[in-house]
C-alpha cells in the first residue's frame, strides 16, 4: 500500500476498510488498518505528547512516525500528505528508549507545575520631599519661582 485516503468521521466504524485513515476530531484519534496488510488496527491518539495531525485540505500528515512495535509485523512508517513512507525497523533497545522518552514527555507535560512567583513591583511613588523638589525645579526651569 502506497497511500491512505483520509476520512473525517464522528465515530470510528466497527469494520475498517483497508487504505482508509479514519479521523475523529471529537475523540482526537485516527485509526487505520496496518499498511503492511497484517490486519491489525493501528490507533494514533492526538495530543500534545502523542501524534499530531496536519490537514492540508486534500491530504493529511501524522507526526511523528508510526511504529507498530507490539505487532508481529513491526511496521514502521510515516503518513505524509496521504502517502506511506516506510521507515527502518528499530531494535528492541531503540523501541524501549522511545517508550521511555514518551513516558518522560507525558510526565513533564502533565505534572503539576509550581505557580509562577509573583514579582513585587518597586514603589513608584515619589516621597513628598522629592515631589516638592521636582515641582520647585520644574517651576524654576520655567522661570516661575
Amino acid at each position: 500500500m502506497e497511500t491512505l485516503q483520509h476520512r473525517f468521521v464522528e465515530f470510528i466504524p466497527e469494520v475498517l476498510d483497508e487504505g482508509i485513515l479514519y479521523i475523529t476530531m471529537e475523540y482526537r484519534t485516527a485509526v487505520h488498518m496496518c499498511v503492511c496488510g497484517c490486519g491489525n488496527e493501528v490507533i494514533t491518539p492526538f495530543s500534545p505528547t502523542d501524534w499530531h495531525l496536519r490537514f492540508y485540505g486534500d491530504s493529511v500528515s501524522i507526526y511523528p512516525s508510526i511504529g507498530s512495535w507490539s505487532f508481529k509485523c513491526r511496521s514502521h512508517y510515516w503518513i505524509t500528505k496521504n502517502r506511506i513512507q516506510h521507515a527502518e525497523d528499530w531494535s528492541d533497545k531503540e523501541v524501549q528508549k522511545g517508550r521511555d522518552a514518551d513516558k518522560w514527555n507525558k510526565k513533564s507535560f502533565y505534572e503539576e507545575k509550581p505557580p509562577e512567583p509573583k514579582l513585587e513591583k518597586p514603589e513608584t511613588r515619589l516621597n513628598e520631599k522629592a515631589k516638592k523638589w521636582s515641582m520647585k525645579s520644574f517651576f524654576s526651569f520655567l522661570g516661575l519661582k
